[in-house]
């Protein structure tokens, strides 16, 4: 219903839940996401493993006629097919911010996570490709702090923008570390 002009504007409607401790995860901040070829990278790597297994079943069976090889099989089949749906919901969900004095990484699913590095706390700053990552022209930046639980990682970013993020954190981790 609008308001009266002149009337003081209604008080807004509580939340129905209080915010939780992921809170700033989409509505804050601006987040960059990985490049979707990520999927594919994923995809390949899940395939490779998949071919050796169901392979490995499918000969087991050949030379057993045990039925459980066979159920295997199946089971081996339908997990595959749930990972490789999990797989894009995944990359989707990966997202780094960079902001004034930390770096934020979020990804998860089913566990979300927000992993918040202050500038400060950083040691190094690694840049990875494997053969696949190289294939698809992309790269993951590593982020290594004195508590290796607190270490974070972007995968899927193009090597031009993991060389950028490597020398920005690089130069921040300094400027920031030098007024401890």
């Amino acid at each position: 219903m609008p308001h009266p002009p002149g009337s003081p504007p209604h008080p807004p409607a509580p939340a129905a839940y209080p915010p939780g401790p992921l809170e700033p995860w989409p509505a804050t901040v601006r987040w960059q996401s990985v490049s979707t070829d990520l999927i594919w990278v994923e995809l390949l790597r899940l395939a490779a493993f998949l071919g050796v297994l169901l392979l490995g079943l499918a000969v087991g069976w050949a030379l057993s006629g045990h039925w459980l090889f066979g159920a295997a099989l199946g089971a081996a089949v339908l997990a595959g097919a749930w990972r490789v749906v999990t797989i894009v919901r995944a990359v989707h969900a990966w997202g780094y911010a960079e902001r004034e004095n930390d770096l934020l990484v979020r990804h998860g699913l089913l566990v979300r996570r927000l992993s918040i590095v202050p500038y400060s706390r950083m040691q190094f700053v690694d840049v990875s490709a494997g053969p696949l990552e190289r294939a698809f022209d992309l790269a993951t930046v590593q982020l290594h702090t004195a508590a290796a639980a607190s270490d974070a990682r972007v995968p899927g970013l193009r090597p031009a923008e993991a060389s950028r993020l490597r020398d920005r954190l690089t130069a921040l981790g300094e400027d920031r570390a030098e007024g401890l």
